[in-house]
């Protein structure tokens, strides 16, 4: 489906421009930026390249994806871009936090930036973390020990790159390597890299060149499933053993802050 017409109109408006406005910052007529936004006429590539330079959005996103249900906060900024980041929130207007389940875990890094993706994950509502967008991840294999497999992490997403701290953990979306819990070295201003290191010794720290890291989650908290059985680890039971940690997650609020 072409979004074009209605994402430029969207676009526009979430800049509070005018079309005249528009026309005159992009140097065309508004009678062409109309055009454009009533789907009368298809922009060119010259206008195209304009258009995502002064939005700041990649050319195939503008195209490809529906754009109209973001607003200035369904946006985050890495490096002269801005790519879709969807948040979703409940009718009181709270964020909820989207569970990456341990199946469709391998599909994360074609669908982290599609708000369709996101929008069929399952969501819950934990109380007493810290501000910010929060999203829950599963934990495969053993290289985090005492974090076992099977376990969820969440963490809160990091949109500046000064603030990664080294020795934190943080769940990491790779280019190369898909998604990954480890704990960082910050040595960006080094090599302009990232030293990922395993707690499990038995694994080797590797580099990822920090242009190859699509996103960044800093650890919050956990929730360990391994004492449970394989039939209580079906989603659903996950989903209610997240939503009863409102006791627990109070007990450790002075710890998260």
């Amino acid at each position: 489906m072409n979004f074009l017409a209605k994402n430029i109109q969207h676009l526009r408006s979430l800049k509070k421009l005018s079309q005249e406005a528009l026309a005159e910052d992009l140097k065309v007529s508004r009678s062409r930026i109309s055009s454009y936004e009533e789907g009368r006429s298809a922009p060119s590539i010259e206008f195209l390249i304009s258009f995502s330079d002064y939005i700041k959005l990649p050319i195939d996103i503008i195209l490809r994806k529906d754009l109209t249900k973001a607003t200035d906060f369904s946006f985050i900024e890495l490096n002269n871009q801005r790519v879709l980041f969807p948040i979703t929130v409940d009718s009181d207007n709270n964020n909820l936090i989207e569970v990456v389940p341990i199946k469709a875990s391998a599909g994360y890094l074609a669908g982290y930036d599609d708000a369709e993706y996101i929008e069929q994950l399952q969501k819950i509502k934990l109380p007493f973390l810290p501000t910010g967008k929060h999203r829950a991840f599963p934990i495969k294999g053993d290289s985090m020990l005492p974090m076992k497999d099977g376990s969820f992490v969440i963490g809160r997403f990091v949109e500046d790159r000064s603030e990664i701290k080294t020795g934190r953990t943080y769940v990491l979306l790779t280019l190369n390597d898909g998604m990954v819990y480890k704990r960082v070295m910050n040595n960006i201003d080094f090599n302009n890299s990232l030293l990922l290191i395993s707690d499990n010794k038995t694994y080797n720290d590797y580099s990822v060149p920090i242009d190859e890291v699509l996103e960044l989650w800093e650890f919050t908290c956990s929730i360990n499933t391994q004492e449970y059985s394989e039939e209580e680890l079906k989603l659903s039971s996950i989903m209610t053993m997240f939503n009863e940690l409102g006791i627990e997650l109070k007990a450790l609020e002075k710890i998260i802050k």
